[in-house]
């Protein structure tokens, strides 16, 4: 993963001959040499990790643990001196160091321990994705050959770790597909990061996308890193990618091209490990013609083609996805609805869903908010004309 390294020390030659070492290991390195520089650093955000000197011209390198403890995010520090001793070590650690390096470095040595604390740096960064969006509800189920078919399609992508663009209307679980997905391959273990593209102003979709460098543009006080760059090793999904602007399109294409990129305001390549998922309730080919989407990008994202019909056209799939829902909601909700009768089945089958699942989860959601027993009736349901 991409990872900043503020290097703290006062001796110039071992700043600049660790970070060539850490540079071609395909770190970003930033080097300072009084404590001063390194809690101006850390404050803004600039580092994710720090490489502390203990003895420095202006002080004590440890007084950085006290002093940037209140932090809602502080990098891992590495404690590196000459004059340490066990004592000294077990402090520190106490204090919130992560790791404690004896000089001269060796490093090897030093790569271990930078690489346990990323560890902790994809976290972090995974976390304060998840808090900026919602869970999503998984519904990736139905027996009908068309649901099977894509199922298995999808298993095969995730495999290979291949480019997949799904397809369909709003609310035929393209979302939940991207997922499934990720969790049938080799990167389940490794972030699912997604991005609703309509969602999202033209103008900060690039900065979300691949991050920026404090002092880009006006309000950028601290860097910021993309979602293409919290998702290495894992899987990035584009949703509704139809509502990218041209301009956006070149550059994700350029990234995917060469799996690197760089943030704005930035001159350092990013090289990353990414699946691109893809999704779009519009008609991307309709788009080309019009001069509205990239023909090269359609056909970089479309390795693998899925597309989900509507549910009007899986209706045979409507009993086993009412029942999925009734327990799904039983559980988070703490109810106890059991079953449906025949006639509100008929007539859940009979209706058209214009809105596909997501209405039908809503539809169940709602009756049973509404049902009095412990079976849903036809009375229970919204009209369904």
């Amino acid at each position: 993963m991409s990872l900043t390294i503020l290097i703290v020390d006062d001796e110039e030659n071992f700043r600049e001959n660790t970070a060539t070492y850490l540079a071609g290991k395909g770190y970003e390195v930033i080097g300072v040499g009084t404590l001063e520089e390194a809690r101006e650093h850390v404050i803004k955000g600039s580092a994710e990790l720090v490489l502390l000197d203990v003895q420095l011209p202006d002080g004590y390198g440890p007084n950085l643990l006290f002093e940037t403890a209140n932090l809602p995010y502080r990098p891992p520090i590495i404690l590196m001196t000459a004059y340490g001793d066990i004592e000294m070590a077990v402090d520190a650690m106490k204090n919130g160091a992560h790791d404690f390096l004896t000089k001269p470095i060796q490093f090897i040595q030093l790569e271990k321990s930078i690489q346990r604390a990323s560890e902790i740096v994809t976290m972090r960064r995974e976390l304060m994705h998840l808090r900026q969006t919602q869970k999503t509800k998984a519904f990736v189920t139905g027996k009908s050959p068309h649901v099977q078919k894509v199922l298995a399609q999808a298993q095969r992508a995730a495999a290979v770790s291949a480019s997949v663009l799904i397809t369909g209307e709003t609310g035929t679980g393209k979302e939940v597909l991207a997922k499934f997905i990720h969790q049938s391959g080799p990167r389940a273990s490794k972030p699912f990061i997604d991005i609703n593209c309509a969602a999202i102003q033209h103008t900060m979709l690039e900065a979300e996308l691949f991050g920026y460098e404090a002092g880009a543009f006006t309000g950028a006080e601290r860097k910021k890193h993309g979602l293409m760059e919290v998702a290495d090793g894992g899987v990035l999904f584009l949703d509704e990618i139809s509502s990218m602007a041209l301009d956006i399109q070149a550059k994700v294409l350029r990234a995917l091209e060469e799996r690197a990129f760089r943030r704005v305001g930035g001159t350092t390549s990013i090289h990353v490990d990414v699946q691109i998922l893809a999704a779009s309730n519009r008609d991307l080919k309709a788009m080309i013609k019009e001069g509205n989407f990239r023909e090269d990008l359609y056909y970089r994202l479309k390795v693998v083609d899925l597309h989900l019909v509507p549910l009007r056209e899986r209706k045979e799939d409507i009993p086993e996805l009412v029942g999925f829902f009734l327990k799904q909601l039983n559980r988070d909700n703490g109810m106890n609805v059991r079953d449906v009768t025949p006639r509100a089945m008929e007539a859940l089958t009979a209706y058209r869903w214009p809105g596909n699942i997501r209405e039908l989860y809503n539809t169940m959601q709602r009756a049973m908010l509404f049902c009095n027993g412990e079976v849903i009736d036809l009375p229970d349901l919204p009209d369904l004309t």
